[in-house]
């Protein structure tokens, strides 16, 4: 079904490797700097006022069978059942993937072994056809560099492609989006023709074809969030790296593989390392989220134009508003904004945030690091009541992570 792959030399395994840092690794990075800026955050003090919606954790994980550390955020069917993945946990240690029903009840659909099948999934899941489930995992797969998966309502698993660490790409760090006919696309981390990761496309046929593949400099290196696509099949990502200041990147690539950089991240003067996807609004600006820079340097929301102009929409200030937000933003019908901070809040184990169609920033909930959960890196699913589901990756009674809802 698939054509053959070609194995990825020594010298690019061993690059890969001094670069393979896990979303955790990042966290612990993010945590030395935090030691460093957090002092000078906090003496700052935001002026917004938090609303104290109620939260409730709906499961906290346990770190045996049913997982740990969940990286990604979940997905919600039509009957209100959610799935999402846990990073580490389950019997080999290498994340799963996790149903909740509606009535509450969790369930483990798949374990990883870390092996062929595939290890430490980061990414949101995607709802495929017939109610099977597709996503990536980081590592594993027969090559060491991850895999895309798909799993049956049964919960079978099929792996549908396994990365080379080549010119393919190696190690996909979030999740895929998929067009009408169901081709599937995606970013990874590194590989790549120059190790800078590529964009993807992998056709319903198993097929995949690199429409990009990034150089580190102007146009930006090391995609971390997933893609969104307009009608004409244009995509649109960020990188984390590269672009004239270095800062990173906000790209278009068309279908025909040609990216263009709309705009390029100049460091703390702006906004710097875009982490999580785009959220893509109906006259086509393009918002996301930076984990550091803006005005204090705890991170910024973001909106870029059409025509290549940004603006920052909010710079976090440390306590009690929350820092460096790594997620994806997530819209509601009167144009509200919503997301989560790793860092911040009033207890300094992260916040759920709005942002109002005006424009006004406040926190709707601080994390305790507790038993309601600490350190949300994920984006928030909005259901019709509004209600927002996410994850914390630490936190709840057995401090190894939570699924939440927030009330409104």
């Amino acid at each position: 079904m698939f054509s053959a792959q070609k194995q990825p030399t020594a010298q690019t395994l061993t690059s890969l490797q001094k670069r393979n840092d896990s979303p955790f690794d990042r966290i612990q990075r993010r945590g030395k700097f935090f030691v460093c800026v957090v002092s000078v955050l906090f003496s700052i003090g935001a002026m917004q006022v938090a609303f104290g919606q109620t939260e409730t954790v709906l499961h906290s994980f346990a770190g045996g069978a049913d997982g740990s550390g969940p990286a990604a955020g979940v997905i919600q069917d039509a009957s209100g059942n959610l799935f999402g993945t846990t990073y580490f946990g389950g019997p080999f240690g290498t994340g799963t993937v996790f149903e909740i029903s509606a009535s509450g009840t969790e369930s483990v659909l798949y374990t990883f072994t870390g092996l062929t099948d595939g290890g430490g999934p980061s990414g949101d899941l995607l709802l495929g056809p017939h109610g099977s489930l597709i996503g990536t995992t980081y590592f594993g797969g027969a090559f060491k560099n991850g895999t895309i998966f798909e799993i049956s309502p049964s919960g079978t698993e099929r792996v549908i492609y396994n990365f080379t660490g080549g010119s393919d790409g190696a190690l996909p760090h979030d999740g895929l989006i998929h067009d009408a006919q169901g081709n599937l696309y995606g970013t990874a981390e590194y590989g790549g023709t120059t190790n800078n990761g590529t964009v993807f496309e992998l056709t319903t046929a198993g097929k995949l074809k690199v429409l990009y593949s990034f150089t580190g400099g102007n146009d930006g290196g090391t995609p971390l969030g997933s893609l969104v696509r307009d009608a004409q099949g244009n995509l649109y990502g960020t990188t984390y790296f590269g672009g004239t200041a270095g800062g990173g990147t906000v790209f278009q690539v068309t279908p025909a593989g040609v990216e263009t950089v709309l705009y390029s991240f100049q460091g703390f003067k702006d906004a710097t390392g875009p982490e999580g996807a785009l959220l893509r609004d109906a006259a086509g600006n393009l918002i996301g989220t930076t984990i550091t820079g803006g005005q204090f340097g705890g991170g910024a929301v973001f909106r870029v134009t059409p025509a290549g102009k940004e603006t920052v929409m909010h710079s976090f200030p440390g306590s009690p508003d929350g820092f460096f937000p790594i997620a994806t933003l997530t819209m509601d019908k009167n144009g509200n904004l919503y997301s989560t901070t790793l860092f911040g809040g009033t207890n300094g184990q992260g916040s759920v945030f709005e942002i109002t169609h005006s424009g006004t920033e406040s926190v709707l909930y601080s994390f305790t690091g507790g038993a309601d959960g600490g350190k949300p890196q994920s984006d928030l699913r909005l259901d019709a009541q509004g209600n927002l589901y996410g994850t914390t990756s630490v936190g709840g009674t057995q401090g190894l992570g939570t699924v939440f809802k927030i009330v409104p």
